[in-house]
């Protein structure tokens, strides 16, 4: 997870937060298993929020928790094509500003073309594999488990 940008108490309370069972936890429960201070965790779920990566919820006794579920993943790769949207957007403002023609208004045009296409994959991609999150995996054994990973392109996080 660090490695595809989180930093490494993102990605402490990310890994935290997919391997418990419920998919959620309080923000003291995350301070007592990460032995972090309660403004680490307040930071971290701040950065992984402004991502998608995950979602605030109350319980029934009115403590807020932050989840990791299915639809959290969707979510991101939802406000991934947004954001890669933007840029298409300004990169296209900055074709005019420079005005049509010149190397770098070309090379802005290119820019925006590429990430369009980029972003439109990526919501069609997400929208096909939509279904994968809500699946419920066939019970293997441990190697038919990582070569069936293998086969299909998987990916462990």
């Amino acid at each position: 997870m660090m490695q595809s940008g989180l930093s490494k108490m993102g990605a402490r309370v990310m890994v935290c937060l997919l391997t418990t069972d419920a998919g959620s936890l309080t923000a003291s429960e995350l301070v007592q298993r990460l032995q972090v201070s309660p403004a680490t965790i307040s930071k971290s779920i701040a950065f992984l929020e402004s991502q998608s990566l995950v979602r605030r919820e109350r319980d029934e006794r009115r403590r807020e928790r932050y989840a990791v579920d299915n639809d959290v993943w969707y979510q991101s790769m939802a406000a991934s094509v947004r954001s890669i949207t933007q840029q298409v957007e300004i990169a296209r403002q900055g074709v005019g500003v420079l005005g049509p023609g010149t190397p770098a208004a070309v090379r802005l045009e290119n820019v925006a073309r590429f990430l369009d296409f980029v972003g439109e994959s990526l919501a069609r991609a997400a929208e096909q594999a939509r279904e994968i999150l809500y699946a419920k995996p066939e019970a293997t054994s441990d190697s038919s488990a990582s070569s069936t990973a293998t086969s299909t392109g998987s990916t462990s996080t």
